[in-house]
């Protein structure tokens, strides 16, 4: 298994053999960059805050400042549970289950594994999800 794939030039392609080696190295290597940059980006924010901790004297910079940490705050929550989806996608493809939905068991589809690496439904089988939310939020 080629476990050291070059993420710029390796293309997919719908002519192999779906989820070969080359294909789980690459999903591979693009959840761990993604994963490294989104740890990186938390670390910043951390330094960040940590530096920006001054006391305001004046009572709006005070309160923008608080507003500025809390969203930040949030948005290292929401990518806290990003980490563990991509987590996640790379415990499947260590067991070889990544790649197929979690629904019907059939392939999940380059495309959209490509644009969304930790995606565990079909389109169709997340467009039922979705509608059945709906008709639950609905009522």
């Amino acid at each position: 298994m080629n476990k050291n794939i070059d993420l710029s030039s390796y293309v997919l392609s719908d002519n192999e053999e779906f989820m070969n080696p080359n294909q789980r190295a690459y999903f591979r290597a693009k959840l761990i960059a993604w994963r490294n940059d989104i740890l990186r980006e938390a670390r910043e924010t951390l330094e960040h805050l940590a530096a920006e901790s001054a006391n305001h004297p004046d009572l709006a910079d005070r309160a923008s400042s608080e507003t500025d940490r809390s969203i930040e705050l949030r948005a290292r929550d929401r990518q806290r549970k990003l980490i563990s989806k991509i987590d996640a996608a790379l415990r499947r493809i260590d067991e070889g289950t990544y790649g197929y939905c979690e629904e019907t068991g059939e392939p999940i589809g380059l495309r959209r594994l490509d644009a969304r690496p930790i995606a565990t439904l079909s389109i169709e089988a997340q467009e039922r999800h979705e509608r059945r939310e709906k008709v639950y939020r609905d009522e």
